[in-house]
């Protein structure tokens, strides 16, 4: 894989993979940026939860569950001090429609996490992350069953 990132102005930087497709970067104005993208940790974050939503989202379908809507949540918290790393993290799937059944939801995240993801394979080995899930109703209202994936 080969990444090329170019300054733009300021703190903006655009940049792209070997997909082509590019994507802006800035920082919030107190570190003399605009603002005007997400943040490198931002993009990060957004790897992570990506990565194990495509895997369990396929996961489900191949499995035949009845999904009607999904979201994956990251709670990342950062150190206080320089280099402001990850020191925790929390991913939480929200998994909605009826009839998905749990056991099925738990199996895909655990296979998400223990084979398929490289982001989650790689940032669990520098801080930890929990795993959590909601069962939501068929509109995505109300919580059926949650639970933590250990």
């Amino acid at each position: 894989m080969k990444t090329v990132v170019t300054w733009k102005d300021g703190m903006a930087f655009e940049g792209a993979g070997d997909s082509g497709f590019l994507q802006r970067m800035d920082s919030s104005a107190s570190v003399g940026g605009s603002g005007s993208a997400a943040s490198p940790m931002e993009f990060v974050s957004l790897g992570l939860a990506g990565c194990t939503g495509m895997d369990v989202i396929s996961i489900l379908q191949k499995k035949k569950q009845p999904v009607t809507g999904f979201k994956v949540n990251v709670y990342a918290e950062r150190s206080g001090e320089h280099p402001k790393v990850f020191t925790e993290a929390v991913i939480e799937y929200l998994v909605a429609g009826r009839g998905v059944e749990e056991a099925a939801l738990v199996r895909a995240i655990e296979l998400s996490a223990g084979k398929y993801c490289p982001v989650y394979a790689m940032l669990s080995k520098a801080f930890p992350i929990r795993l959590a899930y909601k069962l939501l109703d068929d509109d995505g209202t109300t919580v059926i069953k949650e639970g933590i994936y250990t």
